[in-house]
């Protein structure tokens, strides 16, 4: 599970039949946790399905790998990373 920041919208003219009704979300993921809240992360910036609907500017808890496809088991999606939390507070 990583942190990152919901930076713009994805949208697609053309897609795989599984993506259809799909949200997705460009997300910049967070490097270190004293940058949370700094304007920009300087981490990877990745395409990742939103099941939460999340909005621009929203942290965001993200899965990557088998994991983020999992949710939808039993079916099969053509993703490697989705959004799955919305996070409100921070303790550090």
């Amino acid at each position: 599970m990583k942190i990152a920041r919901t930076i713009g919208t994805v949208t697609l003219s053309r897609s795989h039949p599984a993506l259809v009704g799909a949200r997705l979300r460009c997300v910049e993921q967070l490097e270190r946790m004293d940058a949370i809240n700094n304007p920009v992360y300087g981490g990877d910036t990745i395409v990742a399905w939103d099941v939460v609907a999340s909005g621009v500017g929203d942290r965001v808890a993200m899965s990557e790998g088998p994991e983020a496809a999992r949710i939808f088991y039993p079916t099969k999606v053509p993703i490697d990373a989705s959004v799955v939390a919305i996070l409100d507070h921070f303790d550090t």
